[in-house]
């Protein structure tokens, strides 16, 4: 019998005294599309305390086509709140309600892939100005926490080699309104929600697979496939079904790759104590982003991270969200399958 339980508790939802690694981060994602526009975007916010910066990106899928996007490290003296950059996360009821708001600039990009060089991106297209105002309300349960010790006591995790200790997820609706410039969108939309702490290096993860879903309110999936080692690979998720969750057992995801190795279109199979599942996904609009660390030793570690809008189908029914592919590049390719 496991001594392991996860635990998560409302006052989770706020942010926790960080730990002493230096690499502690402390992060919120919010993503919404809104179905009838075929638009949206993701958000995220991730507290570095002990490094003494935050890191903000603000990411949207435009209808045409174009996407808007802004990263930046702004500094923070503390981790009491998510605010930093111009973008602010606000509970108003933990695990019901929450606030996102952006107001800034942001780069308007026609050819999104051109971000595979960030500073060609940002000398040749416009940043204008962006404001995001957005009411996120939970439509699922919550699935995740933290592992601990029934004892109460923490995990040993070896910061080197950590993602977070805690991690969970939620299925949301979102309401608001996005402003680029002179243009403003309503937004009345479908997304998934997700918190993390603890130590975090991108390059802890050899690649994984994150797939968010809604077909509608009342459908919904989480699949995750995270491969840290060659000795070490995860698979699960969450299948939204009537106001509940089912565990995901086991996944697969087979995907079909342009010419720059960027997730097209891609089948995903899931399996739980109830049911299987399939799902089939056609990538919209597509971001690729990366993640770089210099080590001790002087070895550049590159991360990329490809952000797609995607459109989902289940059993006839099309849903949007998030396809979102990490990989460590090595001799400039990604290494997952």
């Amino acid at each position: 019998m496991s001594d392991i339980e996860i635990r998560l508790e409302p006052e989770d939802e706020y942010n926790h005294i960080p730990d002493e690694a230096s690499n502690y981060n402390e992060s919120m994602y919010f993503n919404v599309f809104d179905h009838q526009k075929k638009m949206g975007g993701w958000f995220r916010l991730g507290n570095r305390p002990n490094e003494g910066y935050a890191e903000m990106t603000c990411c949207i899928y435009l209808p045409d086509g174009r996407i808007g996007f802004m990263f930046g490290r702004p500094q923070i003296t503390s981790n009491e709140k998510f605010l930093a950059g111009g973008m602010s996360f606000e509970v108003l009821k933990p695990f019901k309600e929450l606030r996102v708001s952006y107001k800034g600039k942001i780069l308007v990009l026609d050819e999104p892939k051109q971000m595979l060089d960030p500073s060609k991106a940002f000398k040749s297209n416009q940043t204008l100005t962006c404001e995001v105002d957005l009411l996120i309300t939970g439509i699922s349960p919550m699935f995740g926490g933290q592992a601990v010790k029934k004892d109460g006591s923490s995990m040993d995790l070896d910061p080197e080699k950590s993602f977070s200790k805690a991690h969970y997820e939620q299925h949301t609706a979102g309401k608001g309104s996005i402003i680029i410039d002179s243009e403003e969108w309503s937004i009345d939309g479908l997304g998934l929600r997700d918190k993390s702490w603890g130590p975090r290096y991108w390059q802890a993860i050899e690649w994984y697979r994150w797939l968010t879903i809604n077909i509608n309110k009342d459908i919904g999936f989480m699949f995750s496939i995270v491969h840290q080692s060659e000795n070490s690979e995860r698979r699960g998720g969450i299948v939204l079904k009537d106001g509940k969750y089912e565990s995901i057992r086991d996944c697969k995801i087979e995907t079909e790759y342009d010419e720059d190795n960027f997730q097209r279109t891609f089948t995903a199979w899931a399996k739980t104590d109830e049911d299987e599942y399939e799902v089939q996904g056609k990538v919209l609009s597509l971001i690729p982003l990366r993640n770089r660390r210099n080590t001790p030793e002087g070895d550049d570690l590159v991360t990329r991270i490809t952000e797609g809008m995607t459109e989902y189908t289940y059993k006839g029914i099309v849903g949007y969200g998030m396809s979102e592919y990490l990989d460590q590049v090595i001799d400039d390719k990604p290494i997952g399958p």
